[in-house]
């Protein structure tokens, strides 16, 4: 891979942890190719193959149904995210695809102030590299613990 294209794949990866961390999730799917699979699951699940997920969707049209969500009918206690990314693995998978892997942090902030470690784990990637900017077909974010906080409303 060369040195442009994996700019351009940090710059994605950077771009969706800043939408989510800002609050701006109506521009959380334009991140994602039409036909996507973004998916929140436990190591335990991942690592035994199971393919549910606490957060699942396989298209950029459930994405937006998700923000819709969010926004209009879900309630929720008030909270914000600040992700800590670590250094990117990134491999070539085909002329127009990489994979890419990269562990993480969350600390949430609630409205009251409190701040507490979230969640931590791993993104596991598949990136369309055809278009510029860059878009993911496939995020699977696997979280370390096997349990997943039932407050969990915005996308890790």
């Amino acid at each position: 891979m060369d040195e442009a294209t994996r700019r351009r794949v940090e710059a994605l990866l950077a771009r969706y942890v800043d939408i989510v961390d800002q609050d701006r999730l109506e521009e959380w799917p334009d991140l994602f190719v039409e036909n996507c699979r973004y998916r929140v699951t436990s190591a335990l699940d991942y690592r035994d193959n199971l393919p549910h997920g606490v957060i699942y969707a396989v298209s950029k049209g459930m994405l937006r149904d998700r923000v819709s969500a969010l926004r209009e009918a879900n309630v929720y206690e008030a909270q914000r995210y600040r992700h800590i990314v670590g250094p990117i693995w990134i491999e070539d998978d085909s002329e127009f695809v990489v994979r890419a892997r990269s562990n993480f942090l969350v600390i949430r902030t609630m409205h009251t102030g409190e701040m507490l470690l979230f969640a931590s784990g791993a993104y596991f990637d598949k990136i369309d590299v055809s278009t510029d900017p860059c878009r993911f077909i496939e995020r699977i974010v696997v979280t370390d613990s096997d349990k997943i906080d039932t407050l969990l409303a915005i996308p890790l």
